[in-house]
């Protein structure tokens, strides 16, 4: 009806006369930076050898994140693996990073164990 009106926001037009919108754009831009903070968090999860400053808890609700967004894309009938494979790259290359830092949280929990940190 005349009543309801959708906004969209278009980003630009393609070749091909298909819109891309911007929240696809924001999208990406979103997954490309989590991809470069993540192992930068790898990185000093494994130098600093201890879970001080750190949530297990935290990194487990952002596996379930990760995993809802993957499976979200899998089960969109409207998304088009073929050409937009490399978002789904993107969510599962940042989830193996977080499920890394994952492993070195129980690692350093075992070294704090030792050290009798904890």
């Amino acid at each position: 009806s005349d009543s309801e009106i959708t906004f969209r926001l278009i980003f630009c037009k393609k070749g091909d006369g298909k819109m891309v919108e911007i929240a696809e754009i924001f999208e990406i831009i979103m997954v490309v930076c989590f991809g470069l903070s993540w192992p930068l968090n790898v990185v000093k999860s494994w130098r600093v050898r201890t879970t001080k400053g750190k949530s297990l808890m935290f990194l487990l609700f952002i596996l379930i994140g990760y995993i809802f967004g993957i499976t979200s894309k899998f089960i969109n009938p409207n998304f088009n693996f073929a050409t937009k494979w490399y978002v789904v790259f993107f969510y599962i290359l940042n989830f193996v990073m977080v499920a890394a830092d994952v492993a070195l949280y129980v690692r350093n929990y075992f070294i704090d164990k030792k050290n009798g940190v904890l």
